[in-house]
C-alpha cells in the first residue's frame, strides 16, 4: 500500500499527466481540415463546405480552413488520431479499425453514395464488360486500389485480388499503362477523374455497390466538436440545405451516371461497423432519389 506522501506524489502526477493530454487534445481557434492528396483533386471540396454548413447550423464559434499542404488520407487520419494539431477534422470512408482510432460522427455525408463504384478503365475498353454478370466474370482483369483504403479488403472479401497502390495519382498512371484494366471509383469522384485524364473513360454498363458510409471523423477526446458536427449534420438534414448542397455538388454525376439503368453488382462489406445506422433509410441514396435530382 502506498504511503500518503506517496499517494500524493502519484496524483499530482496523475494530474499532470492528464492536464498534458487535455492540452494535447485542445482545439485551436481554426479547425484543419485535410487538403486532399494533390492540386487537381476535388475530393474534399464537398466534404469541406459540408463541415461549414454544419459548424454554422450548430450556431459553433469555430472556423474550419484547409491545411496548407496536400495530404495523404492515412497520414491525416493519423494525425487526427495523436492530436497533433495539424488536422482536426477528416472525412473518410468509415472500417471497424477506423472506428476504434477515431471518433465517428455517424451521419454519411455523401448518403453512402461512396459504396456505388462505377469502372473507370482505358477508353478503349468501355464497351468491354458490356457482358459482365458478377464480380467473378472480371477475375480476368486486373483491378487497383489505394493501399490503406477500405476498398481493398472490401474487393478482397468479395474474392477479387486487387494490387495496392501507395499513390492516389498512380493508380491512373498504372491503368493509363495498361498495369491494369480498371478502377472502381464512387460516382461522386469518377468524373472529375475522368475528366483529367483524357485516356480513360468511364464504363458503360456496370455499378458495384456495397453498404458503407464516409462520416467526419475527430480525436476520440474531442466529444463537444462531434457533438456540433451532428447537431449541424441534423439541423442541415431537417431544413434541407444539407440536400441542396448534396445535390449542386453531385446532381450533374448522379445524371451522367444514370445507376437506374446499369447492373447492379451487389458486394458484402465485412468492415461495416455494427454501428452503423442502416436503419435510418433518409440518411442513404436510393436509387428513387434520382427523381430529386435537379
Amino acid at each position: 500500500m502506498l504511503q500518503p506522501g506517496a499517494r500524493l506524489i502519484a496524483a499530482i502526477v496523475a494530474g499532470l499527466m492528464a492536464s498534458v493530454l487535455t492540452a494535447s487534445c485542445a482545439l485551436a481557434d481554426v479547425l484543419l481540415f485535410p487538403r486532399p492528396e494533390s492540386l487537381d483533386d476535388e475530393r474534399g471540396d464537398y466534404a469541406f463546405q459540408l463541415l461549414q454548413l454544419a459548424l454554422v447550423k450548430a450556431g459553433s464559434a469555430e472556423q474550419v480552413a484547409m491545411t496548407p499542404h496536400y495530404m495523404q488520407q492515412n497520414r491525416s487520419i493519423i494525425e487526427v488520431a495523436n492530436a497533433t494539431g495539424k488536422v482536426h477534422v477528416v472525412a473518410t470512408m468509415t472500417s471497424i479499425e477506423r472506428e476504434q482510432q477515431l471518433l465517428p460522427i455517424r451521419i454519411p455525408i455523401s448518403k453512402g453514395l461512396i459504396g456505388w463504384r462505377l469502372l473507370l478503365v482505358r477508353q478503349a475498353d468501355r464497351e468491354l464488360y458490356r457482358n459482365v454478370r458478377a464480380l467473378a466474370d472480371l477475375a480476368p482483369h486486373k483491378v487497383a486500389q489505394g493501399h490503406d483504403w477500405p476498398d481493398l479488403a472490401i474487393l478482397r472479401a468479395n474474392g477479387a485480388d486487387p494490387t495496392p497502390v501507395s499513390s492516389y495519382n498512380g493508380l491512373f498512371s498504372m491503368l493509363k499503362a495498361g498495369r491494369i484494366d480498371y478502377l472502381p471509383r464512387s460516382v461522386q469522384e469518377i468524373w472529375p477523374e475522368a475528366a483529367r485524364h483524357s485516356e480513360l473513360a468511364v464504363e458503360s454498363h456496370l455499378v458495384l455497390r456495397y453498404p458503407t458510409a464516409d462520416y467526419f471523423f475527430v480525436h476520440r477526446a474531442h466529444t463537444r466538436l462531434a457533438q456540433q458536427i451532428r447537431q449541424g449534420l441534423e439541423t442541415a438534414m431537417a431544413d434541407g440545405s444539407m440536400d441542396q448542397l448534396f445535390y449542386r455538388h453531385f446532381g450533374a454525376r448522379l445524371r451522367q451516371a444514370a445507376l437506374d439503368k446499369r447492373r447492379v453488382i451487389e458486394l458484402v462489406n465485412p468492415l461495416l461497423p455494427p454501428e452503423t445506422p442502416l436503419a435510418r433509410k433518409e440518411l442513404w441514396f436510393q436509387l428513387d432519389d434520382l427523381k430529386r435530382v435537379p
